[in-house]
């Protein structure tokens, strides 16, 4: 048996244990395995390109985060805060609540990659949340920010989940399509769409009532708060001002 092709392996293996550049290590194996197992350069070269350019729409989506990381470094996520903050009427509820409508829409259409956490929550959705949030009542201590960063990640979720079932070429779609086909029932994708519809419509209720809680829920906290606040500014009586006061009385 020829082994001398499995040389790829190997470079790989020491190419990490040495921490050389990934990119750098898988070329350099694919190019000793192929001249290896006897191709010539030009034929290694071509098989690799070939490969690429057949696969290049997977990491397609790659190329957008550089993008958004040079955008957040020259400031998109204070431009978001200062676009929230110059709405008078937005609270973070119903920020989100508009966010969910979208999400869900484009997911059933098939656009399930135009937003995302890593796209939208983390740079637009989540910062213009804590805006809203912060015009409703004030200053947000890290408790309350972290629980509006959270209700941004799972609006994303929820609109993605229940909405990319709609579209008749989702992944899931089609398992449940070739489930059904191995036990002799066949059935167009559909048919199947059609019914994840009112379970979108349901998800998208529950979840729009949460967030409409949401703001009702950070009034209450800052309304407690306040309270809590006036409490503790109040002038505490101690013993001394009891027995003063007796005092007083008495010499009156």
């Amino acid at each position: 048996m020829h082994y001398l092709p499995l040389i790829g392996i190997a470079i790989v293996v020491i190419g990490f244990v040495l921490r050389f550049n990934p990119l750098l290590v898988v070329t350099v194996a694919a190019l000793a395995t192929g001249l290896a197992a006897g191709f010539d350069l030009v034929a290694v070269v071509a098989a690799l390109g070939k490969a690429f350019n057949d696969n290049r729409y997977v990491s397609m989506i790659w190329i957008v985060l550089p993008v958004i990381g040079l955008l957040e470094r020259h400031g998109l996520q204070q431009r978001a805060r200062t676009l929230i903050a110059g709405l008078k009427n937005a609270t973070a509820g119903r920020l989100l609540l508009g966010y969910l409508v979208i999400r869900q829409i484009t997911a059933a259409l098939g656009l399930t990659s135009v937003a995302g956490h890593a796209q939208t929550v983390r740079p637009l959705v989540a910062p213009m949340a804590e805006a809203a949030a912060e015009q409703q009542i004030g200053d947000l201590d890290q408790v309350t920010r972290e629980k509006v960063k959270s209700y941004a990640a799972a609006t994303d979720n929820v609109g993605l989940f229940f909405g990319e079932d709609i579209f008749i070429a989702i992944a899931s779609i089609l398992l449940i399509k070739g489930t059904f086909e191995t036990y002799g029932i066949e059935l167009a994708p559909l048919q199947l769409s059609v019914w994840a519809i009112p379970t979108a419509i349901i998800a998208f209720l529950i979840h729009g009532t949460r967030l409409l809680l949401l703001d009702r829920k950070l009034r209450v906290s800052s309304s407690g708060c306040v309270e809590r606040s006036r409490d503790t500014s109040a002038p505490i009586s101690t013993s001394l001002d009891f027995a003063r006061d007796e005092r007083r009385g008495s010499g009156e």
